[in-house]
């Protein structure tokens, strides 16, 4: 009999990713060895999956191989943690298409992230995702085995996802990250997180985060509503108002006491293989 998972979930941690700097809070890990300690002690407080992101020597976001190489070899290296890892494909318009792919095949991590449309990133630049390289990407990661994570930043990324389950780009079952929040994206609120709900396919599996100030609502919200939880630093270097994590380990800490006062657990990283369809 397969086990039920109706008050098991999973906390993603997003360590790092392409805003926050040690100028908005010094305890953000940037280095390949603090980004992958900090996945590590991550596991140990109850973490099942680790979005990667990495940075260059002078701490600017990047999609350099050799960096995606130390950090998930130093990750690996810890024998005893089984992490699910999900690698960034993300990219600014100036990243060949080959950068943002080739670490993917060669390190073969169970998740890759599919950012499902071109949008301009903070106000500031464009991320860019044409359908040119999301078919590619999307190809290579069926070829390779890599599962999708579909990050949703506005609604019509929904739509774009449905299109592409239509012409075998992706396959079922989905699984979407609603990204909320993210200037140029979609406004964090929880009837914009019902709204999204609403139109993603029967059988699929979805996480949620807010950015910044909305990140506590959206974590309870999803926690009400039964989705997976993303935390960590990529999103929110704050544990509250004016106060300054001191790690994401901190974040993963507070996400699974609130799911714990919910009546609900963290999932170990097996169960959420389950969850997740990866085995």
């Amino acid at each position: 009999m397969e086990p039920k998972f109706d008050n098991v979930r999973i906390i993603t941690v997003a360590p790092v990713g392409a805003w926050p700097t040690k100028k908005e809070n010094p305890n953000v890990p940037l280095t390949p060895e603090e980004v992958a300690e900090e996945v590590y002690q991550c596991w140990k407080e109850g973490a099942a999956v680790a979005h990667i992101h990495v940075r260059d020597k002078d701490g600017k976001p990047c999609m350099d191989f050799d960096r995606f190489c130390e950090t998930v070899e130093r990750i690996r290296a810890h024998k005893d943690c089984d992490i699910i890892l999900n690698l960034t494909s993300a990219g600014a318009s100036n990243v060949p298409d080959e950068d943002r792919i080739r670490h993917i095949e060669a390190l073969k991590p169970e998740i890759a992230s599919f950012d499902c449309g071109t949008m301009n990133w903070q106000h500031s630049f464009i991320a860019d995702n044409s359908p040119q390289f999301l078919e590619k990407l999307g190809l290579r990661l069926q070829k390779a085995n890599v599962v999708p994570e579909i990050e949703i930043f506005d609604s019509g990324m929904i739509f774009e996802a449905l299109y592409y389950l239509k012409t075998g780009v992706l396959k079922a079952p989905l699984h979407f990250q609603f990204c909320l929040g993210v200037p140029g994206g979609m406004p964090a609120s929880v009837e914009n997180l019902l709204f999204m709900l609403s139109k993603i396919p029967e059988g699929s599996t979805w996480s949620a985060f807010g950015v910044g100030k909305m990140s506590m609502p959206i974590t309870l919200a999803t926690i009400a509503l039964g989705g997976q939880l993303r935390v960590g630093m990529e999103d929110n270097v704050m544990i509250s108002k004016g106060v300054l994590a001191e790690s994401n380990m901190q974040l993963v800490r507070r996400a699974k006491d609130l799911l714990e006062a919910a009546g609900c657990r963290a999932a170990t990283p097996a169960e959420a293989r389950k969850i997740l369809s990866l085995d």
